[in-house]
C-alpha cells in the first residue's frame, strides 16, 4: 500500500506542474495579445491625431504623385543627366514609366523641417497658368527633398539666347517672351491663394516650350533654402548688378518683398532686348568702377541711339516695340521699390501703346560688386521672417 501511495502522489504531482505550466503559458500568452492589442490601438490614436497635423493634412490634400528617393534616382538613371544647376538645386532629366521626359530638381543643403516643405510643395501644387511650369510630383523622404517637373525641350531663355546670334532673333519674338514672363510672374504675385514671391528671376529660370511660350521655374523654393546661404548663391552674378534687386542688399533702399522680382524683370528684360551683347556687359562689370548696368542704356535712349542687338531692317512697329520694352525695363530697375511697378501694371504697360508710356526717372547706383560682397545686410536677410518675402 505505501508504494502504491508513493506512485499515486509522483503523479498528481506530474499532473499538477503540466497543469501550472499551462495555465501560465495560457496567461503569458493572453498578455502578450493584450499588449499587442493596445499597442495597436495605440499607433491607430496617434495615426488619427497625426492626421490632423497641418504637415499630414497638406500631404493629403496634394494631387501630386509622392516618389520615393528610390524611384527618383530610377527615374533619373542614377542622376546621370545634369540639365542645370542653381541656388537651390542641380536639375536632371528623367523619364517616368510612361515614357514622359521631366526634370527632377533635388534641393541641395535643405534647411528647412519637413512640415515647411510639404507647406510649399502644396502652395507651388496649386498654381495653373500657361507661364508657369507644371509640377508633377515631389520626393520627401528623411533629409532627401525633390521636385519633380515638366520637361520642356527648347531649355531655358539662356540658352536660348545664347545659341542664337542677334540676326537670328526678331522683335516679336523676344516681346512675347517678356510678355509671357510678366504674365507669369503676375498670376505668381496676385493670381494665387498665397502670394509666391520667386526671389530668382533670371535667363535660367525662365524655360521654353515647343512653341517658344515662356514658363516660370523655380518658385516657391526661395523660402525653403536657408537665407544666407541662397543669397550668396545669387551673388554668383556675371552682370554689374546681376538680376538682383538691391533691397536684397541694403535696407536702405527698401524691404524685400514682391518688387524685387519686379526689378529682377526689369534687368531680364533689359538684357534681352538689346543691352548690347553679353562680353560689353561683362567687361564693364570687371572693371573697377562697375557703372549700374542700364546706366549706359538709359544714355543712348536718350541720345536717340539703337541700343537693341537688331540689324538695321527692323520696321518701325519693331523699333517702337522695342522701345517700349525699354522703357518697361527701366521703370522696373528703379532702386526704390515703391517707385517700381506692380506686376499687374507691367503686364498693362508691356500690352499697351508706347505713346502711354513716360520716360522713368534715370536711375543711378554706383555700387562696386565687392562692397555688395561685403554688405552687412547679408546677416540682416539672415534674420529676416518669412514675412518680408511674401
Amino acid at each position: 500500500t505505501p508504494m502504491i501511495t508513493s506512485r499515486s502522489s509522483g503523479v498528481d504531482l506530474s499532473m499538477t506542474t503540466k497543469i501550472g505550466i499551462g495555465f501560465a503559458g495560457a496567461l503569458l500568452g493572453s498578455v502578450a495579445i493584450i499588449l499587442l492589442m493596445i499597442k495597436v490601438l495605440s499607433l491607430g490614436c496617434r495615426r488619427r491625431k497625426n492626421s490632423h497635423h497641418p504637415k499630414y493634412q497638406n500631404l493629403k490634400k496634394l494631387q501630386l504623385k509622392q516618389y520615393s528617393y528610390a524611384e527618383v534616382k530610377k527615374i533619373t538613371k542614377s542622376f546621370s543627366l545634369t540639365i542645370g544647376k542653381g541656388g537651390f538645386g542641380t536639375v536632371y532629366k528623367g523619364k517616368l514609366g510612361d515614357g514622359r521626359k521631366v526634370a527632377v530638381k533635388v534641393l541641395k543643403d535643405f534647411k528647412s523641417s519637413g512640415e515647411d516643405f510639404i507647406n510649399e510643395v502644396a502652395s507651388m501644387s496649386q498654381t495653373s497658368h500657361v507661364n508657369i511650369v507644371t509640377l508633377l510630383g515631389f520626393c520627401y523622404e528623411g533629409s532627401k527633398r525633390a521636385i519633380v517637373y515638366e520637361f520642356l525641350k527648347n531649355g531655358s531663355l539662356d540658352q536660348f539666347l545664347s545659341k542664337n546670334t542677334p540676326l537670328d532673333l526678331d522683335v516679336a519674338t523676344l516681346y512675347k517672351i517678356a510678355l509671357g514672363v510678366a504674365q507669369g510672374l503676375e498670376y505668381l504675385h496676385h493670381g494665387c491663394k498665397t502670394r509666391i514671391v520667386h526671389f530668382d528671376i533670371k535667363p535660367q529660370n525662365v524655360l521654353l516650350d515647343d512653341n517658344l511660350c515662356p514658363k516660370v521655374s523655380d518658385f516657391g523654393l526661395a523660402k525653403l533654402c536657408e537665407k544666407r546661404e541662397s543669397i550668396l548663391s545669387l551673388l554668383d552674378t556675371r552682370g554689374t548688378i546681376g538680376y538682383i534687386a538691391p533691397e536684397v542688399f541694403s535696407r536702405m533702399y527698401g524691404r524685400v518683398s514682391h518688387k524685387s522680382d519686379v526689378y529682377s524683370y526689369g534687368m531680364l528684360v533689359l538684357e534681352m532686348i538689346g543691352a548690347r551683347n553679353k562680353e560689353t556687359a561683362e567687361a564693364a562689370a570687371s572693371s573697377s568702377s562697375s557703372t549700374y548696368f542700364p546706366d549706359w542704356i538709359y544714355k543712348d535712349l536718350e541720345n536717340g541711339e539703337h541700343t537693341w542687338k537688331f540689324g538695321d531692317e527692323i520696321t518701325m512697329e519693331e523699333k517702337e516695340i522695342a522701345k517700349k520694352m525699354i522703357l518697361v525695363g527701366l521703370w522696373c530697375v528703379q532702386p526704390c521699390p515703391s517707385n517700381r511697378p506692380l506686376m499687374n501694371r507691367v503686364v498693362e504697360m508691356m500690352e499697351g501703346s508706347l505713346d502711354a508710356l513716360e520716360v522713368p526717372p534715370k536711375p543711378s547706383m554706383q555700387m562696386s560688386t565687392a562692397a555688395l560682397s561685403e554688405s552687412s545686410c547679408l546677416s540682416e536677410v539672415k534674420s529676416n521672417n518669412s514675412e518680408e518675402l511674401i
